[in-house]
């Protein structure tokens, strides 16, 4: 097990994490957000904004993120904004890291915001049935192809193939908010059975509503550093070990096998970077747009063999007092899902490895002592992208 594993030439740490306010957020603009998060995580770090000089942001404004770079008052000389949806962020941790490691960037500031549900609310966006009709897309979406559709006939096809069952993927969902009922920021906290869950009104064969992740707003932010800057930090560092990242198709007939993610690919190359094996790992956080993905992504990173995740994921195990406790502030599926989450998935992950989730909700091995080891993996597109990060204390 690694002990401030070098990545690259120089030491990467996590110094700073925040949320912006979440879940029902009316009265602000994603710009906003943004700021909140990144004042937020800066306090949270012990450092002065001076010292970024990398900045990475996707999904908001024209020429992101030099637009929010230009908000919040920065002038970074290392940037980054790959989109690669749901993936985004751990792909952006991924650059940023190799960035620091390689002496490109000292200070890299990630921050996301989005107002998704208040626009909807206010009538300043509507819903999207898919992500457009040009390129490759043109030949499913003019057929009702949606991005919901999509991950349904993925799901289908692992029932077909592996026997899994509707009850063990309503499994996710009740687990999902037993983890949100103790997190005060989660949107919702009532507790839900396997029946309502299945109860629920159908949004594409096999998902009912509760299979889905809400819709939230919010922000979070995230701040890597190099080794140099962990003496002056307010909090103990928590190191990046390693990273993976993978892309896999984006029209649905180029997708060898619908059971797979490329978390199987990011996965591997992450734990095999940071040195460890996913038996070691501690806390996982992992993107969960629909109960399948966190099936299949728990599959795909070695927790338990393909075609075994139904089991797997039953029995509590995915609870924070469980086995392998996943989305430990009740994921996308009940703590928030503003659009491209995964920037939240290393924030948990942080304060679990932190001890600073609170105590219903603190992750604790049997001996009682911290989680040493987490995995963040985030998904984007319908299984188009995937980015898995390592990270540790000490």
């Amino acid at each position: 097990m690694p002990s401030g594993t070098t990545y690259g030439n120089r030491k990467v740490a996590v110094a700073g994490v925040a949320l912006s306010d979440c879940g029902r957020v009316d009265q602000a603009t994603p710009y906003a957000l943004h700021a909140q998060a990144a004042r937020r995580a800066l306090a949270d770090s012990g450092l002065d904004r001076s010292v970024i000089d990398g900045f990475a942001s996707a999904g908001l404004g024209t020429l992101a993120p030099v637009e929010v770079a230009e908000y919040l008052g920065l002038h970074p000389t290392w940037v980054d904004s790959t989109s690669v949806g749901g993936a985004t962020w751990e792909v952006l941790a991924a650059h940023a890291a190799d960035a620091i490691a390689a002496g490109h960037a000292n200070a890299v500031l990630l921050v996301y915001g989005s107002t998704a549900r208040a626009d909807i609310k206010a009538g300043r966006r509507t819903s999207n049935l898919s992500f457009g009709a040009r390129g490759p897309l043109q030949f499913e979406v003019p057929y009702g192809h949606t991005l919901i559709a999509k991950y349904a006939m993925a799901a289908r096809r692992h029932m077909h193939q592996y026997g899994t069952t509707l009850e063990q993927l309503a499994q996710i969902a009740v687990q999902a908010r037993a983890n949100a009922a103790a997190n005060p920021d989660a949107m919702y906290r009532d507790p839900i059975t396997v029946d309502d869950v299945l109860g629920g009104p159908v949004i594409a064969d096999p998902f009912t509503k509760l299979h889905c992740c809400i819709r939230s707003d919010g922000g979070c932010a995230v701040l890597l550093v190099a080794e140099d800057y962990v003496p002056d930090l307010a909090k103990p560092p928590v190191w990046v070990h390693g990273s993976g990242t993978a892309v896999s198709h984006t029209t649905m007939s180029e997708w060898d096998d619908f059971t797979v993610s490329p978390a199987a690919v990011s996965g591997r190359l992450a734990f095999a970077r940071a040195g460890v094996r996913p038996a070691e790992i501690d806390v996982a956080e992992l993107y969960d747009a629909f109960t399948y993905m966190t099936l299949v992504t728990l599959e795909d990173l070695g927790f338990c063999a393909k075609g075994e995740g139904g089991a797997f994921v039953g029995e509590g195990r995915l609870l924070r007092d469980g086995e392998l406790p996943v989305n430990t502030d009740g994921g996308g599926l009940a703590a928030c899902h503003p659009g491209m989450r995964g920037l939240f998935l290393l924030v948990e992950a942080v304060r679990q490895l932190r001890g600073e989730a609170g105590p219903d909700r603190q992750v604790r091995k049997p001996d009682g002592r911290l989680p040493h080891l987490a995995v963040a993996s985030g998904t984007g597109g319908w299984f188009c992208s995937s980015g898995t990060v390592v990270l540790g204390r000490g």
